[in-house]
């Protein structure tokens, strides 16, 4: 069985190799997943996760807190967090401003014990890092003042040194805390490395676990056997879950390697399971209830090749077979989702389609239309014009093809993407308003951003402006969007919307999630989408990333 590291630092901390650079190391060391867990910030994450988006290997979203307990430096881990939460990271912005104040301390007391330093020149030395302890030690190293990073903390910046600067720590329980609002998992990191009693070290353990404490670091890279073995007590006992790590630092801690510690340390994949099991946790509060699911197709259901595979297929049939009802959620026309339901063969178990971005409603059972939303004239005139004077393609439809008043390489692209075809006429809106408009500029990208504000200021809150994907700019009705489509279909089914579910990965998905009573945004995902949603998937489009979800309904 593959192993896995709980524990790793990055260059966004006190590591030595860029998040890139990890997942690099990871895949030489045959690990099947790492957690990137850098000191107060979760920076480095998306970097990490891009860099694995192609290769066989998770990259797990943590933090590691450094709190205060009675006078005493705590660290505090968090394993799934999700790093786009605005709330969350503002939190993170006030831990790191913390680091600094002491920062700006640290130097001007280094500075009169004789050492050439001022803030401004030691942090341009270590561009884009939380400065931590072992930045100082480097430092003074590279410096000539002392010849080892030992000896730095020995001599100046170790706890009880001349240069030493405790700073402002929130408590083990306000990590916990935070880590649970997000909805992460916390976990008591390397409790031997405190030197407590084993009675103090069970009063922390039974402290932290009455606030929320998920786990406990058990497997670790200084360990003695009877040291994990009394970890392993202390996890039955409190009913927590097992973690472990290397705590890799790179060059920092050059004994140390990823993986494998000092050279035996073994992290079996497995805790993975439990880990995810916790995340997960609560997902599904009753599984005996008959629940809406609400899927966008592209990036989402749909793989890169358009199709959905065996796996997640099958899970979804299964969960139709349970009484689940299963929408789809689409910015496509209906024509195009409706091409696609029948090339994947998927017709005995869809019930509804919302199309055009909630504009319309078709209930696939009855193949009837229940809900339509367009534009009004005066709008669309103005779009129009904007989309004219910025230099870009628009578009609109009718029932089965795309209306366009000139044909333009986007339009082509296009109209491969959706496979309906393409009509050239004099004006888009003389006959009838659209659904919505669909803007385009594949010569100049950013003359979508500068559509798109004009647009929202000339048109204020009559409309809504959003990106279904990097190319694609639309514009819908202030009264139509996904999650309007949402609560219009389970209130048609009589289903609540706390008993709703959304699968999404766009920032025109945005209202689906917030309307749905429990949201998932893939890990492919947009930022701006995942800030909302209450999950994170552990793979993407391309690797089966709703599977662990469905699960629950099947």
């Amino acid at each position: 069985m593959q192993a896995i590291d709980l524990h790793v630092h990055s260059t966004f901390s006190d590591g030595t190799l860029t998040p890139s650079e990890l997942v690099d190391l990871a895949l030489k060391s045959n690990l099947e997943a790492f957690a990137l867990t850098d000191h107060d910030t979760t920076e480095g994450i998306n970097e990490a996760i891009s860099a694995a988006k192609t290769k066989n290997l998770e990259v797990i979203p943590g933090i590691e807190f450094s709190t205060d307990y009675n006078k005493k430096d705590i660290h505090i881990l968090g394993y799934y967090i999700n790093p786009f939460n605005t709330e969350f990271c503002e939190k993170v912005a006030e831990f790191r401003n913390s680091r600094e104040i002491r920062n700006v301390k640290m130097c001007k007391k280094l500075s009169e014990l004789g050492i050439a330093i001022d803030y401004d020149s030691f942090i341009s030395e270590f561009p884009d890092c939380v400065i931590t302890r072992a930045h100082y030690a480097k430092y003074l190293v590279n410096h000539g003042y002392v010849k080892t990073i030992e000896e730095a903390f020995e001599k100046y910046i170790g706890d009880h040194c001349p240069g030493f600067i405790p700073r402002e720590k929130i408590t083990p329980a306000q990590a916990v805390g935070l880590i649970l609002q997000n909805g992460g998992i916390p976990v008591l990191a390397h409790p031997i490395l405190y030197k407590y009693s084993d009675k103090d070290l069970e009063k922390l353990v039974s402290d932290l676990k009455r606030v929320g404490l998920v786990g406990i670091e058990t497997i670790y890279s200084t360990y003695s056997a009877d040291d994990e073995k009394h970890i392993r007590k202390l996890a039955s006992k409190y009913k927590l879950i097992i973690t472990g790590g290397s705590d890799f630092h790179g060059s920092n801690k050059p004994n140390l390697s990823l993986g494998c510690g000092k050279g035996n340390l073994y992290i079996p994949a497995k805790l993975l399971t439990s880990l995810k099991k916790e995340y997960l946790r609560g997902f599904v509060s009753n599984r005996a209830i008959h629940c809406a699911l609400f899927f966008d197709l592209d990036g989402t259901l749909l793989n890169d090749e358009k199709i959905i595979t065996p796996i997640t297929k099958a899970l979804l049939t299964k969960a139709c077979e349970k009484g689940h009802k299963f929408i789809i959620n689409t910015g496509r026309p209906l024509a195009s989702a409706l091409q696609i339901v029948e090339r994947l063969g998927i017709e005995d178990i869809c019930d509804y389609i919302a199309a055009f971005n909630g504009g319309m409603v078709y209930n696939f059972k009855t193949k009837q239309i229940t809900h339509k939303t367009t534009l009004k004239k005066e709008f669309c005139e103005a779009v129009k014009k904007i989309a004219t004077e910025t230099g870009c393609h628009f578009h609109t439809y009718s029932d089965y093809e795309i209306l366009t008043e000139k044909a333009t390489e986007e339009v082509e692209y296009y109209t491969n993407y959706v496979g309906l075809p393409y009509r050239v006429i004099p004006d888009v809106i003389k006959e009838d308003t659209p659904y919505k408009f669909l803007i385009m500029n594949f010569n100049n990208p950013d003359k979508l951003l500068t559509a798109r504000k004009k647009i929202e200021e000339e048109l204020k809150d009559n409309v809504q402006v959003l990106f279904s994907s990097d190319k694609f700019l639309e514009v819908i009705p202030k009264e139509s969007g996904k999650g309007n489509a949402l609560r219009a279909i389970a209130k048609t089914c009589q289903i609540k919307e706390i008993h709703t579910y959304a699968f999404a990965d766009e920032e025109n998905d945005i209202s689906l999630c917030e309307a749905a009573g429990k949201s998932v945004c893939l890990i492919n995902g947009n930022p701006k989408l995942k800030a909302v949603c209450d999950y994170i998937t552990f793979k993407d489009n391309n690797n089966d990333g709703l599977a662990d979800f469905l699960e629950f309904f099947s």
